[in-house]
């Protein structure tokens, strides 16, 4: 079966649902397939997460820069790191 392409998701979209999976890997509820495809995805959403937390604080530090003549760029986020 081919993958479903994925559409981009709010931080706060993926925290949420990180947050979901949390709860039911926690709640020793699910069976061993379904608690490691659960953890699979949470892995996927943490790394997701990590990486727009990441592009957020290159952002802010070149907004902050020091440098007041440095040249403005606009800023273009690494798509390769997923």
């Amino acid at each position: 079966m081919p993958k479903k392409t994925e559409q981009p998701v709010s931080f706060e979209s993926s925290l949420n649902e990180l947050e979901k999976i949390v709860t039911r890997l926690e709640s020793g509820e699910l069976p061993l397939d379904d608690a490691l495809n659960e953890f699979e995805h949470g892995i996927q959403l943490a790394r997701q997460g990590q990486q727009k937390l990441q592009q957020a604080e290159q952002r802010v530090q070149i907004l902050l820069s020091d440098d007041p003549d440095a040249p403005l760029s606009p800023f273009t986020p690494d798509n390769d790191a997923l």
